[in-house]
């Protein structure tokens, strides 16, 4: 039963291990991380101000053709009707445009954040396997510094065989 039951030592290790890593990557990784994601939604932020500037001076251009629209209308009825078509023409052209750049502004981004978070992921998973392994190795090392507790950690093996 004593070989299901973790000493109080091993338990107690383990838990200074855990606080230690949660330490060092609380004061490394996460600051690294947190401000490349504040990078990613500034520049997707900018992206929307961009596309909503781009809106408005669409909007603006919109009331610049209404004035047009207006003169063309104290002229003849066949310069109205190729006004209204020119003026249709470059709103559906232009919002078509903005729509279009507003999307791709927004899939690249997306996929930038999803490439920089997996790659965040995977070095955060490497540097605690790399801090794992290290930790183990100076355990082991420090169980088995002296020769007594090698013949003790032997002896208790070959009475474990014994017992089978």
């Amino acid at each position: 039963m004593e070989l299901v039951k973790p000493a109080f030592g091993l338990v107690f290790w383990m838990t200074v291990s855990f606080l230690i890593i949660m330490f060092l990557l609380k004061k490394f990784a996460w600051p690294v991380i947190l401000k490349a994601l504040d990078e990613r939604e500034q520049s997707i932020a900018e992206a929307l101000n961009s596309a909503r500037k781009a809106k408005e001076e669409m909007a603006s251009l919109k009331s610049d053709n209404e004035k047009l629209l207006q003169e063309a209308r104290n002229q003849r009825d066949l310069i109205l009707k190729e006004a209204r078509d020119a003026k249709d023409s470059i709103i559906n052209e232009a919002k078509g445009k903005a729509t279009v750049e507003a999307d791709r502004l927004r899939r690249i981004a997306r996929e930038e954040i999803q490439n920089e978070k997996l790659a965040a992921i995977t070095e955060l998973k490497n540097q605690v396997a790399n801090l794992s392994i290290e930790i183990a190795e100076k355990v082991i090392r420090q169980q088995l510094s002296t020769d007594d507790k090698q013949k003790a950690l032997v002896n208790d093996l070959l009475k474990d065989v014994k017992m089978n």
